[in-house]
């Protein structure tokens, strides 16, 4: 097979966008963007919703991004593109692919954008009741909207101490665990496997509340590709997103296999404070309070982190698509700090439509949107593994003709693609035996419909056009 290079490369964009992000960047903007509310709060939602065996969500969950990250980042390395996956799927599938991949992740991020402000808007709003909810949300966006459009360098750094904050504070958190796990505290005892396995067992919901989880924990996930998307603004591409792919994904899954496992250890899975803030229902059970109330803030800063890396993503994946005529040519226009300014106001703006929300529906949203991304990433990790399936032998021989071996290689090919869609698949399943999992599946499947028709009227519009 002979793949077709697209608009979008590094090579095309690299005298449009900035070249100031480091390895250091990417690897803490890939945990800052997957650290967020899926961790924080979706948590508990998950063990609520699962049980002790949110364990097994996870570790499955975290098996298969591992696998995708790996045949992304072979992709990514070879061919470094701001709008990374979405570029693969268009070079391996074809023009409804790329349409399809970068549009669908686009109005993903979006809906996460909505998650991060708002949990982080319901926080502040707790702390300063006279605040109003929406209003702690319209400064949180106004501040991201001016780092996001001071330059991709300042994004960088700034987004890299917001990331090495929160990773710091899981890391003291996960120590407190242990030392609370094994009544090693003042005025504690060895807990046992009391919660872990008496509370109505490992598995209290069964296999319906593992499926159930599973949405909760595909967002917790989501995010971590955007890694991928920043590498066409790094100082050495290839290496940086060799590099920095190799250890967030494990990163990324000991810090969440590790946190729910002290949270399930030490405390009833149905325990009401677990579900609404787990870590510092934790550090509570500790006698830290204080420290429980630096969680919160960390809380916060973890979620206006991940809020900043989203904004960034949306920005860079619209630009991407606009540069290959898939989206509004105005959102390709660049500024002098070499940020596609347009593509970050349109993000912004969404955000400000997530401040509306807050207004309109300060108590439901943050539900509503942890439950509406799950399955649309179920999507984007379909067409990642199939886009490598079809590339990777045409890299390798790229790779062999021009002597450079390539940065970072999948692994198992294509074996292994077919048992990650194989996973896949038996996942989809397992979501059809959930009513909240079969409606969000559906919904995305509807999405996925018009999303493909608007490729078709789009296309067909330019064909007239031009003939």
């Amino acid at each position: 097979m002979t793949a077709q290079k697209v608009p979008g490369t590094a090579a095309d964009d690299s005298s449009h966008l900035g070249h100031g992000l480091r390895t250091r960047h990417l690897t803490m903007m890939g945990l800052g963007s997957a650290i967020g509310a899926g961790l924080f709060l979706g948590s508990g939602v998950g063990i609520a919703t699962a049980g002790p065996a949110i364990l097994v969500s996870y570790a499955v969950a975290g098996l298969v991004v591992i696998f995708v990250m790996r045949m992304l980042a072979e992709m990514a390395s070879a061919r470094p593109a701001s709008g990374s996956f979405s570029v693969y799927a268009e070079e391996a599938l074809g023009p409804w692919a790329g349409f399809l991949l970068g549009w669908l992740y686009w109005f993903m991020l979006v809906m996460v954008l909505g998650a991060e402000i708002t949990g982080a808007a319901q926080i502040v709003s707790d702390w300063l009741p006279a605040l109003p909810q929406w209003a702690a949300a319209l400064v949180f966006v106004t501040l991201f909207a001016i780092v996001n459009l001071w330059g991709v360098r300042q994004f960088g750094e700034f987004e890299f101490w917001f990331a090495f904050i929160k990773v710091a504070a899981i890391i003291c958190f996960l120590v407190i665990g242990v030392l609370l796990a094994l009544g090693a505290l003042p005025g504690t005892d060895p807990v046992g496997t009391t919660f872990l396995l008496g509370e109505g067992g490992f598995a209290p919901n069964g296999f319906s509340g593992v499926a159930a989880g599973l949405l909760v924990v595909a967002f917790a996930f989501g995010g971590i590709e955007i890694v991928t998307i920043a590498s066409a603004e790094a100082e050495d591409p290839q290496l940086a997103v060799a590099r920095s792919t190799r250890s967030i994904v494990w990163r990324i899954l000991v810090f969440y296999l590790c946190s729910i496992g002290i949270m399930v250890l030490v405390m009833p899975w149905d325990s009401s404070e677990l579900e609404a803030s787990p870590f510092a229902a934790v550090l509570d059970l500790a006698g830290l309070p204080l420290a429980a109330t630096l969680m919160q803030v960390v809380v916060v800063l973890a979620l206006l982190s991940a809020f900043n890396a989203q904004v960034y993503g949306t920005s860079r994946m619209a630009y991407s698509l606009a540069r290959r005529g898939d989206g509004p040519r105005a959102l390709t226009l660049v500024s002098a700090r070499n940020v596609p300014w347009v593509s970050v106001l349109v993000s912004i703006f969404f955000g400000f439509v997530a401040v509306l929300l807050n207004w309109m529906l300060p108590d439901s949203l943050l539900g509503i949107l942890l439950n509406a991304v799950g399955a649309a990433l179920l999507v984007v990790w379909v067409l990642i593994v199939v886009a490598q399936l079809r590339l990777g032998p045409v890299l390798a021989a790229e790779a062999e003709a021009s002597g450079t071996p390539l940065a970072i290689r999948s692994w198992g090919h294509p074996w292994l693609n077919w048992v990650v869609l194989a996973a896949l698949a038996a996942l989809t399943v397992l979501m059809l035996t959930d009513s909240d999992a079969r409606a969000q599946l559906f919904a995305t499947g509807g999405l996925v419909v018009v999303i493909l028709l608007i490729h078709v009227v789009t296309r067909r519009a330019r064909d007239r056009a031009r003939g």
